[in-house]
């Protein structure tokens, strides 16, 4: 799955819904420069998923120690109340982790990836690993959807656009960028985030305040842009995140080579 471009999308998405938790966001945008560096910012998060997925088990695990020690050593304030508390919390952890979990999945099956309701669940059960790694319980996170289903039901009551979603919102609308490429960015980027954005559940719009087409549609546009991403050949799209799926199968052999026929094997 993590091989498929429809990530990309699927990443723009979680960033969305995870903005949407306001003691979560506000632990990023309190702790980050996003705005300049997002770039950066999305590679890293590309690099530890493209780590944990395609790297080797020691590889893995010092990524998740170095997400761990940074956890530890941030806070947030919240400037209502001010209550200082830590981005490490595990209610937070695991909301990002659903918010991302949930989002790979989510866009990746609605674009038309073959994936059984017995595959999802391994698919979630499996990303019980990546919960350890940035600190979780695995015991505590969401293994089936259903279960996953039930969480996002459960947390809902403290969801809300505050001024810091509303901020990643605009942001992601309109990323800082080279005045040269504003026209690109208009042209292409606000496509990709507002077909993400569209992919949200009904609720999320409700939260931002604006409309998204009707569920048909989005699901229409989502997989013909998958199709069209999936014909770019793979090699060019492997390159990123920084040729970790180039690394593994040359580590594995060229039997490691993903494609999804192999979901059903």
């Amino acid at each position: 799955m993590h091989g498929d471009p429809m990530m990309w999308i699927a990443g723009v998405r979680a960033l969305y819904l995870q903005a949407l938790h306001p003691r979560a966001v506000r632990g990023v945008l309190q702790n980050s420069d996003f705005r300049r560096d997002a770039w950066g910012r999305l590679m890293r998060t590309a690099n530890f998923v493209g780590t944990t997925t395609y790297g080797t088990a020691e590889a893995a695990e010092r990524a998740g120690a170095r997400v761990r020690k940074i956890h530890r050593m941030l806070t947030a304030t919240d400037p209502a109340t001010g209550e200082r508390y830590g981005i490490g919390e595990p209610e937070l952890l695991l909301w990002v982790h659903c918010a991302e979990i949930d989002s790979y999945l989510h866009v990746l099956r609605r674009s038309g990836f073959p994936l059984t309701d017995a595959q999802a669940d391994r698919y979630l059960a499996e990303h019980r690993v990546s919960a350890r790694l940035v600190g979780l319980d695995p015991g505590a996170v969401p293994a089936a959807l259903a279960e996953m289903a039930a969480y996002f039901e459960k947390v809902r009551p403290e969801l809300a656009a505050g001024p810091e979603a509303r901020e990643v919102d605009d942001f992601l609308l309109r990323p800082p960028t080279h005045p040269l490429l504003v026209p690109a960015r208009e042209v292409l980027w606000r496509r990709v985030a507002q077909l993400a954005y569209a992919s949200l559940p009904p609720y999320a719009h409700e939260l931002y305040g604006r409309p998204a087409p009707a569920p048909a549609v989005v699901t229409r546009r989502l997989r013909v842009t998958g199709a069209l991403l999936r014909r770019i050949p793979a090699r060019l799209r492997w390159q990123l995140p920084p040729k970790h799926i180039l690394r593994a199968m040359a580590r594995l052999g060229p039997s490691a080579r993903p494609a999804p026929y192999k979901v059903g094997r």
